[in-house]
């Protein structure tokens, strides 16, 4: 049963800091599967925040052009008010995980399907972001056995189309051109400058400028603009699934985003019979952004 509350404000205090242990995997290429055959995972890199083994861990997948710092604050405080465990991942193709030609949700399941039994962070509470939704409502299907409770943060197991704009944003980004010879700050502006035709919101092109990295003295983008570009259709696509996950679900929607139109929600039933709907007003796509506090309480609210 589809099941619908609405979040109210929470104040700022209590989004406190703590240490963090961070495990970085060097990039590598790998191939995917052929045929049918189960996906060649990668080794992802990934932070851990640690806490308490009596309850499972909390697992953050971040969205499409996003990293693992994405969640840092968040991560941070609810390691800290719960005493959990908190994992916060890099998907292959994006901040320090390798690339791959492969970017289907199948091979971005079957990674942390390899990585969460190496953590023993078997079952977990799995949260996606965008991207990292689609990824945890696949494996939350494929393996309902290592997910304890799921939760999908502004998507649905629907093909996106409020996110056309992401192929533009990728040749966008795959035209820049940087002289060796800037700074770092002279290469963000003129990368910022060159991208303002195409993307005009300035918080936009900002969260992508994160992407951008200096390496041996070349500036180059850290997400793997070749593969995104090639899978970017079944990126916003979701893999025809006939199987359905019967753990808690929480589906987090920004109060300002088309995300999730209720066109998506028979669908959602289907896949989730246990969802649970909860909007976050005055909020858009990436919620954990605009209103930290309030997404922090409503996971927690979620967990008790």
């Amino acid at each position: 049963m589809l099941r619908w509350v609405h979040s109210c404000s929470f104040s700022q205090r209590g989004l406190g800091l703590s240490g963090l242990s961070f495990f970085k995997v060097p990039i590598t290429l790998s191939s995917s599967g052929r045929g049918g055959a189960k996906p060649r995972s990668v080794p992802l890199s990934y932070k851990l925040l640690d806490g308490e083994a009596a309850h499972p861990a909390l697992v953050f997948l971040h969205g499409l052009f996003g990293c693992k710092t994405n969640f840092n604050s968040v991560a941070k405080a609810l390691a800290q008010q719960t005493g959990r465990k908190v994992l916060t991942v890099d998907a292959r193709n994006h901040g320090d995980s390798p690339h791959s030609p492969d970017m289907s949700y199948e091979a971005m399941s079957q990674d942390l399907q390899d990585l969460l039994p190496k953590l023993d962070l078997m079952p977990c509470v799995l949260i996606g972001h965008s991207m990292g939704g689609k990824t945890a409502m696949l494996l939350a299907l494929q393996r309902p056995e290592l997910v304890e409770q799921l939760i999908a943060v502004d998507i649905s197991p629907v093909e996106t189309t409020s996110s056309s704009d992401f192929p533009s944003y990728i040749a966008a980004m795959r035209a820049i051109d940087i002289p060796d010879e800037a700074s770092r700050s002279c290469a963000r502006k003129l990368a910022d400058k060159q991208l303002s035709p195409v993307i005009q919101d300035m918080a936009v092109r900002q969260f992508l400028l994160t992407n951008l990295v200096e390496v041996d003295g070349h500036f180059m983008w850290r997400v793997n603009l070749d593969a995104l570009a090639q899978h970017v259709e079944k990126i916003l696509a979701f893999p025809p699934r006939q199987e359905s996950y019967l753990g808690p679900t929480l589906f987090l929607l920004g109060g300002n985003s088309q995300y999730v139109p209720p066109s998506h929600h028979p669908e959602i039933r289907r896949l989730f019979p246990r969802a649970q709907m909860q909007t976050v007003p005055n909020t858009g796509h990436w919620i954990h952004s605009d209103s930290p506090q309030d997404f922090v309480a409503a996971i927690r609210d979620f967990l008790a």
